[in-house]
């Protein structure tokens, strides 16, 4: 069974099956003696739905507060020049500060910062432009070989079942941070959709992001053709 929380049954002393509490001798004509009254930390107990405002809808409630930042747009740029852009700034971070996996020679490979599922990856170009069309040749050639690089090493560290690939071009497609191209990459598994992204629009993942960057960074070195 789990670790008990405090104020649970487990912070009480064990009852014995004659009723002395463990720990406790007997009295002088051999009763029990009362034990001393334990007064566990316990939070008060919870208002019931009736009392509150609202109809009960017969729904349990998660509240995730941290999906404020994304929810308030903190993380999105104040407007679309580089200064202000993560895709721009990123890269003159250290790699492990800025999610980097992987650095080529006109796109790099980060982490998402809000991702769908562990592992989800960006490919973006280093050049500041909108539109895959802006691209040139050699630009356009490295960021499919890079999500190529990409699939074999999420598939080493982690496995997937599937992927999805995909560009959004322009906010009214729902790109996020519309002014600098980047591609999705994302790593699928056999009902991973379950009731958290369908119901509560909340994704749940097993790991925090810099060691999703560890190991996919780690994949990569070993997966390079």
């Amino acid at each position: 069974m789990a670790d008990q929380e405090p104020g649970s049954t487990a912070d009480q002393p064990a009852q014995l099956s004659d009723g002395l509490a463990a720990g406790f001798p007997a009295g002088p004509l051999g009763g029990p003696v009362a034990a001393p009254p334990v007064s566990p930390s316990v939070d008060p107990p919870a208002e019931p739905a009736s009392a509150l405002a609202g109809q009960p809808d017969g729904f349990e409630r998660l509240w995730v507060p941290h999906r404020m930042a994304y929810i308030g747009g903190e993380a999105r740029p104040a407007d679309g020049t580089p200064a202000a852009c993560p895709f721009c700034t990123g890269p003159t971070k250290p790699d492990s500060e800025a999610l980097i996996v992987a650095r080529g020679q006109h796109v790099y490979a980060v982490l998402n910062l809000f991702p769908y599922n562990p592992g989800h990856l960006l490919i973006c170009p280093y050049r500041h432009v909108p539109l895959l069309t802006d691209l040139d040749q050699t630009e356009a050639c490295e960021l499919v070989t890079f999500t190529q690089h990409a699939m074999r090493a999420i598939v080493q560290a982690r496995g997937p079942h599937g992927f999805n690939l995909g560009i959004n071009q322009g906010s009214a497609a729902g790109a996020g941070i519309a002014a600098h191209l980047h591609q999705h990459v994302v790593p699928r598994w056999k009902a991973d959709s379950n009731f958290f992204p369908i119901v509560g629009q909340t994704r749940a993942l097993p790991e925090l992001l810099g060691q999703t960057r560890d190991a996919i960074a780690a994949a990569w070195e070993d997966t390079a053709c």
